[in-house]
């Protein structure tokens, strides 16, 4: 009989991987009963409560029209909001800004802007006003007669009480000319006798006084800002003449950043920011409060349109768009703003938007209109028809790229419009309704950072940020990327 083959014992390395490939199955069997005792538990539910920073207000059964609200995400404990550094604010001759305000009488020929200067821009309290009758009364605190024009009091004034404002300009990062350039330029642009050394002289005395100061020097101006309460195009005079003045085309502010309520896509320098509203919240509860009521309300209109049409224009596209508004009967909602009428009563542009799910923006005197951040803030959605109304002005605001300009508005080819190809009615009411539910849930989402808070050096809390806060990071950030070219 054959003698039996008895295996040579294993050497003392192959017991230690025999180990370790029992140990690594051990560890996997034990991943899987856990993996497969945490899917078939039961979902955590989580309660919204009233002091929650991020909450999703959903109140079952929820109707069709209203839409869930969310908040932003809680800040760490020790976040200033502060990290890319401090501001410093100019405190420039009374000349340049507060001697200003004194004219407000005289600035606009067409009505006086006092009433809108008051209460740090932010113009009277909704209180009392044609807004009390359309606005819960809990709400009203938070509403005022803005005015577009006052954007710089507005900044100035918030900037002043900012948690990131130094008043020791060797700590800044980032510094501030508040300049009131919108008033200085827009007293002469209707004076008939007004020449365009006129529209300039504030202009060529503040660029004068800023070019004397040691950290202008510094860096020439990369790290300097203003905020202008006019269109861009109001300060781009042509060497030929024209309208407006010439303070944007002067060499000496080439290298300053302005934000300015419509910009000049090409040129880098001007930076969108978003037109006043009369809604300035005090503390983020303020802004939930809001949100929730405009993602609750009811709206029986498909879409809405505020505007006066243009008679002396040829082929005018806002004359189109009331055609096109009368057609859809009740689905369709139009205000005539002939006459300055919204202007002197913003209570009837808000009940407008505020019943409407979507709301047309076509463009203005410009390509931008304050209506567009109105009809936000009133939690519908824009329907633009032209790119430069929003995709190309505000970046820091409105997000654009990958798409997502489609999560918050909608874009239609006016040149298929006045064609008859499409509809305004057709191409609204053709949107899922899930779908318009996600768009109108994006809109109310950015509605505080759309809009100038009254808060204090805080803020509205609670990690929420409004557009004087986006301003600030934005400006921060910039002037971080281009320290490196003016320090070489």
């Amino acid at each position: 009989m054959a003698a039996m083959h008895r295996p040579e014992p294993l050497n003392p390395a192959a017991r230690r991987q025999r180990l370790v490939v029992i140990l690594l199955g051990a560890f996997f069997v034990f991943q899987l009963v856990l993996l497969v005792a945490y899917r078939s538990a039961p979902p955590s539910v989580r309660v919204p409560t009233a002091t929650a920073s991020s909450v999703s207000v959903q109140a079952p059964p929820r109707p069709a029209s209203s839409v869930s609200v969310k908040g932003p995400p809680r800040p760490a404990a020790d976040d200033s909001g502060c990290d890319g550094g401090l501001v410093y604010v100019y405190d420039l001759p009374a000349v340049f800004n507060e001697d200003l305000l004194s004219m407000c009488e005289t600035l606009m020929p067409m009505y006086s802007i006092c009433p809108y200067l008051a209460n740090d821009g932010r113009g009277l309290p909704a209180e009392g006003t044609s807004l009390s009758s359309i606005l819960p009364a809990e709400l009203l605190g938070s509403w005022y007669s803005s005015d577009q024009f006052a954007l710089e009091l507005i900044v100035h004034r918030r900037l002043l009480s900012h948690r990131c404002r130094t008043a020791d300009p060797a700590r800044a990062a980032a510094f501030f000319v508040p300049f009131y350039a919108g008033l200085a330029v827009g007293r002469h642009l209707w004076s008939a006798n007004a020449t365009d050394a006129d529209r300039d002289s504030d202009c060529v005395a503040l660029l004068s006084w800023l070019h004397a100061q040691p950290y202008y020097k510094r860096s020439n101006g990369w790290d300097h800002f203003l905020a202008l309460g006019r269109i861009t195009w109001d300060f781009r005079r042509g060497p030929s003449g024209g309208w407006g003045g010439s303070f944007l085309a002067m060499p000496g502010v080439a290298n300053v950043t302005r934000l300015v309520i419509e910009r000049e896509p090409w040129d880098d320098m001007d930076v969108g920011i978003p037109y006043p509203t009369g809604f300035h919240p005090r503390t983020a509860a303020d802004a939930r409060a809001w949100q929730r009521h405009v993602a609750s309300v009811s709206r029986p209109r498909l879409f809405a349109f505020a505007g006066a049409p243009r008679s002396t224009i040829k082929r005018d596209f806002r004359g189109l768009l009331l055609e096109e508004c009368q057609a859809a009967g009740p689905a369709c909602g139009a205000l005539d703003c002939a006459d300055g009428k919204c202007i002197k009563n913003n209570a009837l542009v808000l009940e407008l938007f505020i019943g409407a799910r979507f709301c047309l923006q076509p463009r203005g005197d410009s390509f931008t209109r304050r209506s567009l951040f109105d009809c936000m803030v009133a939690g519908a959605v824009p329907v633009l028809f032209w790119q430069r109304s929003a995709y190309l002005q505000y970046s820091w605001y409105l997000p654009v790229d990958h798409g997502q300009d489609g999560e918050w508005s909608v874009f239609i080819d006016r040149d298929e419009l006045r064609a008859g190809n499409v509809t305004l009615r057709g191409v609204l009411a053709a949107i899922p309704e899930a779908r318009v539910r996600k768009m109108r849930e994006r809109v109310v989402e950015m509605i505080p950072r759309l809009v100038y808070s009254a808060a204090d050096k805080d803020g509205l809390g609670s990690g929420m940020k409004d557009a004087l806060d986006v301003m600030v990071d934005g400006m921060l950030r910039r002037v971080a990327e281009r320290q490196r070219s003016w320090r070489t």
